[in-house]
């Protein structure tokens, strides 16, 4: 399903889709497919490498049947084309080679019951009803169970954006993407722990224009350790904080370890935490809030 949305301007620039195999696709189907302008160079990009490939596609929502057709025809013979939809009528879809299951997108009992039968897949497309308890329940059941180096691609996103979708909340899809952002930097050693399981199947993250895709790699998901190619030093000085806030902190924090070394008795003395607060930590923070403040007008 396709969500609209009326626009103040009216108009946008015409670009021509004939040159991409995937709208010649989407223009030779029997059947109905609704789909805006913009998805087909996103199409193009995340799932030319897959055409004439053995694998499994799964699309969320079927709908009038068309896409069905275009996804079978752009992929190729060798793809198995496996649609999901609510409404029972689609199974009809398959006197035509399709496989159909029919159930609710944001009911984990049925994509358990779903990935038991069908095994795990390629690729992964939800185009169904895009409210955000169905887009993130169906993102979390499906996750596990997409092979290495295929594809999860939630479409229709600006509905993150719409009021008749719950805009604004901090529980939106796009708002979940976000975390799935720092799930994912939180592989890096020493930084905030992350309890969420996604930062150990989820790759990377692309972010399109109503689309997000989640590229799933485990063999990828590992953590970073520091690396030296052990080659001749000219022994620069690195200047990487010099003249930031980080410097000044760092003095700070120099100045603070030689006096706890040398004052070591002072901690036992009555309102030494305040003290040490009052001389350390306030001025760091203080020249860390003024610096940030200056970034205000980027966001």
């Amino acid at each position: 399903m396709t969500i609209h949305q009326n626009t103040s301007n009216g108009h946008s620039p015409q670009v021509s889709l004939e040159h991409l195999p995937i709208f010649k696709s989407y223009k030779n189907s029997p059947y109905l497919s609704l789909k805006h302008s913009s998805y087909f160079q996103v199409y193009s990009d995340l799932f030319e490498k897959y055409r004439n490939q053995d694998i499994t596609f799964v699309e969320v929502g079927v709908l009038n049947g068309g896409s069905l057709f275009m996804w079978r025809e752009f992929f190729g013979p060798r793809a198995r084309i496996i649609g999901v939809e609510l409404n029972p009528a689609a199974k009809k879809w398959e006197n035509d080679g399709f496989e159909i299951y029919i159930g609710s997108q944001s009911d984990p009992e049925f994509w358990s019951s779903f990935f038991n039968d069908v095994g795990s897949v390629d690729l992964i497309l939800d185009d169904g009803g895009h409210t955000y308890e169905q887009q993130i329940i169906t993102a979390h059941q499906c996750i596990p169970y997409i092979k290495d180096g295929g594809l999860l691609v939630v479409e229709d996103t600006h509905t993150s954006y719409m009021q008749t979708f719950g805009y604004p909340t901090e529980y939106s899809f796009i708002e979940w993407t976000k975390k799935l952002i720092d799930n994912i930097n939180a592989r890096f050693p020493g930084l905030a722990h992350s309890n969420l399981i996604y930062k150990n199947f989820i790759y990377s993250i692309s972010i399109f224009e109503s689309i997000v895709s989640f590229k799933i790699d485990r063999s990828r998901c590992f953590e970073s350790t520091p690396t030296s190619n052990e080659g001749v030093t000219s022994n620069a000085v690195d200047f990487w904080n010099k003249d930031t806030p980080v410097e000044t902190i760092d003095s700070i924090n120099s100045v603070e370890r030689k006096l706890s070394s040398s004052l070591r008795l002072l901690k036992y003395l009555p309102f030494a935490k305040s003290i040490k607060k009052l001389v350390f930590e306030t001025p760091k923070s203080l020249i860390m809030k003024t610096n940030l403040s200056k970034l205000k007008k980027y966001f």
